[in-house]
């Protein structure tokens, strides 16, 4: 199975700033929440992360037994001029465009069908290598990541336009798990979030 992490908080989350390609450090809540991945993530053999440091740091405490790869596609959307700026900049008419347009980048950034793109692209190639961990009940690839490519690869289990992610909340320090059913993806979990320790 894939289990997608998303990372624990960052000082820029604890903000409520928007975080795209910005690379800030895990907050002592977000390492709390990080470590307690540990007693979810039994039969990972494999970990992949996004580049930025808030993804690696997450994928070093949760899984510190695995040397993590870094596989580009699951970086954060990008949000261009608009990175790092409180959320409240983005008015109500531009998130609901934003959500109701896949094609839309806000900031001059990147469209969220360009994420669904790269990250589509990375999950059908598993789908199709029958001896990936997809295809695996108890062994497991980790791919410790962000909101939006993790909403994205949740669309595509579930075989439904990329706008329902909208409809969807995924917290810091979360877990969501992708398994196969009769050769088709199948959403096993959504944002669950272990007791911290």
């Amino acid at each position: 199975m894939i289990i997608l992490i998303r990372h624990g908080q960052t000082t820029t989350n604890a903000q409520r700033l928007l975080v795209g390609r910005s690379d800030p450090e895990l907050t002592a809540l977000g390492e709390r929440q990080a470590t307690a991945l540990r007693r979810l993530v039994e039969g990972v053999e494999e970990v992949w992360t996004s580049p930025l440091r808030r993804a690696r740091d997450t994928a070093r405490l949760a899984l510190p037994h695995l040397a993590a790869t870094v596989r580009p596609e699951f970086i954060e959307v990008d949000y261009g001029f608009l990175d790092g700026q409180p959320v409240s900049v983005v008015s109500d008419d531009q998130w609901h465009a934003f959500e109701s347009d896949h094609d839309l980048a806000l900031g001059d950034g990147e469209s969220l069908e360009s994420v669904d793109r790269r990250v589509h692209a990375v999950l059908n190639d598993l789908l199709a290598d029958p001896s990936s961990l997809l295809h695996e009940h108890h062994r497991h690839l980790a791919i410790v990541s962000h909101v939006s490519p993790i909403k994205s690869a949740t669309v595509w289990a579930l075989g439904v336009p990329g706008s329902v992610a909208w409809r969807t909340r995924l917290d810091n320090g979360s877990i969501t798990t992708i398994g196969m059913r009769q050769s088709s993806p199948t959403l096993v979990h959504f944002n669950l979030v272990p007791p911290l320790d």
